[in-house]
């Protein structure tokens, strides 16, 4: 058994979770305020950043040139593709492109980047890949699952789920899949229960940045 077979069930259960969010159902049925989806498309936008350094450092890490390439591909296609379908999200909804770059990240967001930057820089490549999976596999996930029930009349939201639940995303998630089962293969136990720690605390984050989207969360002070 690979080593993200036997993370599935508890990947499961927090996809499931996520799935249950009212947030991501009423996105689903395309009933979701779009207030809440604002916010997400802002914070997101701070995350993707963050999460484009995670493959820059990747890059570096990264075992053979073949892994390294496919870092610097999805560095590349982060900062131009994803950011784009942001910048379109964010113009659909009346965001103005300068408002979106001055968005501060929320405590949710600051939180999760910080631990994958933090993983990325100071770990190894498992524990980086491992801190990565989630926000991959999550996406497709819940993408794929929204998808068999229907699209959403709603523009946006049906875009999202076509984008995450598709081909090539999906072959994104398989790829990064793949490499931790690779890397975990010939890991210790030590480190394959630390590649399980990391991948359950990017997990619960990705469930934290939905639930602080719904919320609308800011700062106490």
């Amino acid at each position: 058994m690979s080593f993200t077979d036997e993370c599935a069930p508890q990947a499961d259960a927090y996809w499931s979770s996520i799935l249950d969010h009212p947030m991501v159902r009423q996105l689903g049925e395309g009933t979701l305020d779009e207030a809440p989806f604002r916010y997400w498309v802002r914070q997101d936008y701070v995350y993707l950043q963050e999460y484009a350094r995670v493959f820059a450092l990747g890059a570096a890490k990264a075992p053979d040139l073949d892994r390294m390439g496919t870092f610097a591909e999805l560095l590349e296609s982060t900062v131009t593709t994803e950011m784009d379908l942001h910048r379109s999200y964010a113009a659909d909804l009346s965001i103005d492109e300068a408002d979106l770059e001055e968005t501060d990240p929320s405590p949710t967001t600051r939180a999760y980047t910080d631990f994958l930057v933090r993983t990325a820089s100071h770990g190894t490549v498992g524990d980086l890949v491992a801190a990565l999976l989630p926000c991959m596999w999550g996406f497709n996930e819940t993408a794929k699952r929204l998808a068999a029930d229907g699209t959403p009349e709603h523009d946006q939201y049906a875009a999202w789920i076509e984008m995450y639940a598709g081909e090539e995303f999906t072959e994104l998630t398989e790829w990064c899949k793949t490499l931790l089962d690779d890397v975990a293969a010939d890991a210790s136990a030590s480190d394959r229960e630390r590649y399980r720690k990391r991948f359950a605390t990017s997990a619960q984050y990705e469930y934290l940045f939905w639930d602080a989207a719904w919320k609308r969360e800011t700062w106490p002070l």
